[in-house]
């Protein structure tokens, strides 16, 4: 069981990660040339770069607390974080009406709170 959780986790946080620092280094405009990042036009630049930097903290707390076994509680926090900002993802493009990319955000959702129950039970 814990080379799955690890597996799940690592997935989520490269994925979560990776798009956490994409907004950080991108400007506004260039995130707004990709057709599928509409969401943007809703958010300051400010506000992009706010979003990056909770997803890039929150895969760095699925990580590393539990890898390093440094206040490991702190994994299934991020693993609830993550869980509840992508719920806040999935409000904003059904608010949009943009449903393509809902499963994808769901199955993200299921990953995190995986990982959390998983890292909770484990505590």
């Amino acid at each position: 069981m814990n080379i799955a959780v690890w597996i799940v986790t690592g997935i989520v946080a490269l994925v979560l990660g990776g798009a956490g620092v994409s907004k950080l280094v991108q400007s506004k405009d260039k995130i707004l040339e990709n057709p599928n990042m509409g969401w943007a036009n809703d958010f300051s630049e400010s506000g992009i770069r706010l979003i990056g930097v909770a997803e890039v903290a929150g895969a760095l707390g699925l990580v590393l607390p539990w890898a390093l076994d440094i206040v490991p509680v702190l994994t299934p926090l991020a693993g609830y974080g993550l869980a509840a900002m992508m719920i806040g993802v999935a409000v904003v493009h059904i608010r949009r009406r943009e449903y393509s990319g809902l499963p994808f955000v769901f199955a993200l959702v299921a990953a995190a709170l995986f990982v959390a129950i998983a890292r909770t039970v484990a505590l």
